[in-house]
């Protein structure tokens, strides 16, 4: 897991992230993930990658639908973490200490 700042681009963590993806069949990301070298590094590793085209794209690439709508599942995930004030302002300075309230409410909120 990688936490990053929140202003730093999707492409520059997905950079980081890479070495680190475990294997899958594929990978559902959102239109930020969207670009070639992203999508090749994808291919390389033996994931499909699942990213529907941005809208600068001029010829888009076409992606598994069915497979994109079980993403609302990640979005739901996130959405629970964020009812929670201390997550959703990130009042935590120091990146060890969000994550770590991060895990207390991921725990919560499983259980609830």
């Amino acid at each position: 897991m990688l936490l990053t700042e929140g202003q730093m681009s999707d492409h520059k963590g997905a950079r980081l992230m890479l070495s680190a993806l475990p294997a899958a069949k594929a990978l559902l990301g959102d239109r930020g993930y969207d670009s070639n070298w992203f999508r090749a590094a994808l291919v390389e590793k033996g994931i499909e990658p699942c990213i529907p085209s941005s809208k600068s794209r001029k010829v888009e690439i076409p992606h598994d639908t069915a497979l994109y709508k079980q993403r609302h599942k990640i979005e739901t995930m996130f959405s629970k973490l964020k009812d929670w004030r201390r997550i959703a302002t990130r009042y935590d300075r120091c990146a060890h200490a969000f994550f770590s309230a991060i895990c207390i409410v991921a725990t919560v909120a499983f259980w609830l």
